[in-house]
């Protein structure tokens, strides 16, 4: 990271709370050898410079009956095509990310489904704007 406003005592503040956001300024302290109050000032500095953005839960999808991750890179048919893919695409609540990409393809898809049949439907509907390709996670290792 190559921010002149961060030091690495901010640093490794991020990298701590991106391990557990969930963490008492204190715990936090304990870590980064600040006291608790030192590190709620730098915690609210990097929310104020936009740095921190939100705080978010990890959830064990399989656990909710979805342990299919399903990776998609989509090639939309024509530049007309933008505006209904991405109303198709950000309603739909297996899709958890569209990244806008360069290279191969216009966009790419995270999503989680419970089992094949639901991927395919969502497959067969997505030919309405364009063609795909699919890979299937076999595990994930960091994230």
């Amino acid at each position: 990271m190559y921010n002149p406003l961060l030091d690495e005592t901010d640093l490794r503040i991020l990298r701590v709370l991106t391990d557990n956001a969930m963490r008492s300024h204190k715990e936090i302290g304990e870590q980064v050898h600040l006291t608790g109050q030192a590190v709620g000032a730098r915690v609210r500095k990097l929310e104020e410079l936009g740095v921190i953005e939100g705080y978010t839960v990890r959830i064990a999808s399989a656990k909710l009956g979805l342990p299919l991750t399903a990776l998609v890179t989509v090639f939309l048919k024509s530049n007309t095509a933008h505006e209904g893919f991405l109303t198709f695409a950000a309603s739909d609540e297996r899709v958890e990310e569209i990244h806008r990409v360069s290279g191969e393809g216009c966009y790419w898809l995270r999503m989680k489904v419970e089992n094949h049949g639901k991927l395919t439907e969502f497959l067969d509907e997505l030919l309405r704007y364009g063609n795909y390709k699919l890979s299937l996670s076999i595990g994930q290792l960091k994230g």
